[in-house]
């Protein structure tokens, strides 16, 4: 009786030891998952960040070159009549 006790006892800590390692395996690999989603997401944000500011950039570049178009002609206008 106190053999089989003894066995059931170590099969017990084996087996506590496995779960052990699994969840601790299981932890690790969740937390690569956690640091890759915020990498992906980080770059997709700042992705999306960048195409607003060149859309703001090229929509600036033309306004301006259209008011400085438009000024120069009026100018012109002017210096003519």
């Amino acid at each position: 009786m106190a053999m089989r006790m003894r066995q059931s006892l170590a099969q017990l800590e084996r087996d506590f030891l496995h779960e052990t390692e699994q969840d601790q395996r299981r932890r690790e690999h969740l937390k690569r998952n956690v640091r890759r989603r915020s990498r992906r997401r980080r770059a997709e944000r700042e992705k999306k960040r960048s195409s607003v500011r060149f859309y703001v950039l090229v929509s600036t570049l033309l306004a301006t070159a259209v008011i400085v178009t438009a000024a120069m002609f009026e100018t012109l206008y002017l210096l003519l009549t």
